[in-house]
């Protein structure tokens, strides 16, 4: 049965789907707006929910990293997002990568079959003013929600700018140019690589430093996430930044000449039929006509078709540690709560994880029951920790990381030497805390209807 107080969510990417998803099986009565496809943006290309605009990579799944500890949260928690993710996931070494458009039409499906869930596809133009709401609106934020965000929070909105890769047929790469490897061997045989000689990576290199970029707007600075620079701005750094960034060749082997190639461009399987193929790293801002005569300077690319262009658009965030407290409401509205990349995290999974917090906070809300925090020491606690505490005026997206959590006391360090085999213990710690608090909001963590 529906609860009387219901909660509006605004968005239907990751972030929204998920707190819609956690309000749902609370037993909280949910309307989820969707202004796609009634109004478009300038990176989704479908009208599905959760489409995963730039990677299809939710980064790494190996164990003792941070991103995997994030994860193993939310697989506890009970998130929609990584549990389809893992239905549809493609080889892609130690990361979680996904075929996309399974991805998207498998939260759509089922957020629909949900029945205490109602999708309208609409715009919301402004922030509501009654009841309980999160706002999920994501990077591409309409200008007009843009407007009401910056009313409400008495400053502008910051800004980045976020670039996606390209995506090539698989069916017109050169095979006997490429080789089946993963860096080190890790996780098999899972990534396309490209080698280059020396002579070959230099072409590449003249070319791409003269490519033609798309400008932008005269009104706009060009503020890139650094996690995720356009290839042509690395380049741009210095001619071997690309050989120890996403083109590096250490770990791979040319089985042709039988040495480590001077340089490697990797290539990641898109889908489940392996049809189409990401340029890993290759994020950019290049004119398409620019792309296509670079990019096939890449061995096994010469006569490459192109399903998508990178293209670069703009991602809009909030002043968090201004606005936000620990539970993601807003300070002086306790009623709104603001997830996803909007309120400061970066990445998919990220994403999720403020989603299915905001909607566990929500829901509590709606109860009757007081907003809870994870601990600090967990994955989920240290992300909701930075973006309410961080210094406001240097405030920039994050992703997940070990920066992001307790540093390791000091007994550990004098007892653990090796970094690695401190994060493998410090993350065995951080999911016994989280299950411990996961069991401290039974029976509210548990369905109701």
């Amino acid at each position: 049965m529906t609860r009387e107080r219901g909660i509006t969510i605004i968005g239907g990417g990751l972030a929204g789907c998920e707190a819609a998803w956690q309000a749902a099986r609370r037993g909280i009565g949910v309307v989820l707006f969707e202004m796609r496809p009634v109004v478009p943006t300038g990176a989704h290309e479908t009208d599905r929910l959760a489409e995963l605009v730039c990677s299809n990579s939710l980064k790494s799944d190996a164990p003792g990293t941070a991103s995997h500890l994030l994860k193993e949260e939310l697989r506890r928690l009970g998130s929609l997002a990584i549990r389809i993710a893992d239905e549809v996931r493609v080889p892609a070494g130690h990361a979680l990568a996904v075929d996309r458009n399974r991805f998207a039409e498998r939260v759509t499906e089922e957020i629909l079959r949900e029945p205490l869930i109602r999708l309208v596809r609409e715009e919301v133009r402004e922030l509501p003013e009654q009841g309980i709401r999160v706002v999920a609106t994501g990077p591409l934020t309409s200008e007009s929600m843009c407007r009401s965000i910056a009313g409400f929070a008495g400053t502008a909105n910051l800004y980045f700018y976020d670039a996606i890769s390209p995506i090539v047929d698989a069916g017109t790469l050169d095979r006997s140019r490429v080789f089946r490897a993963s860096r080190y061997g890790k996780g098999g045989e899972d990534y396309l690589n490209a080698p280059m000689t020396a002579g070959e990576y230099d072409a590449f290199y003249a070319a791409l430093i003269c490519a033609e970029s798309v400008p932008l707007h005269k009104f706009e600075s060009a503020v890139y996430f650094e996690g995720c620079l356009p290839i042509e701005e690395l380049a741009r750094r210095g001619k071997d930044t690309l050989r120890f960034g996403p083109m590096k060749p250490v770990g791979l082997h040319d089985p042709l000449t039988g040495r480590r190639p001077y340089a490697a461009v990797q290539l990641r399987r898109e889908t489940l039929m392996a049809d189409s193929y990401n340029l890993v790293g290759f994020q950019n801002h290049l004119r398409f006509p620019e792309q296509r005569r670079v990019f096939r300077l890449v061995p096994g690319l010469e006569a490459v078709e192109f399903l998508r262009f990178g293209q670069i658009h703009r991602n809009t965030y909030i002043q968090s540690p201004a606005i936000l407290s620990p539970t993601l409401q807003a300070r002086k509205d306790p009623a709104l709560f603001f997830a996803g990349q909007l309120c400061g995290v970066e990445g998919y999974v990220e994403s999720a994880a403020t989603g299915l917090l905001a909607g566990l906070n929500a829901s509590r809300v709606a109860l009757g029951l007081a907003p809870v925090v994870p601990p600090i020491s967990t994955a989920c606690g240290s992300l909701t920790h930075y973006i309410s505490h961080a210094e406001p005026r240097h405030f920039q997206p994050a992703n997940i990381s070990f920066g992001l959590l307790p540093e390791a006391p000091d007994e550990l360090k004098r007892r653990v030497r090796d970094r690695q085999e401190r994060h493998r213990i410090q993350v065995a710690e951080a999911l016994t805390t989280m299950e411990e608090w996961i069991a401290s909001l039974v029976p509210a963590v548990e369905r109701v209807r």
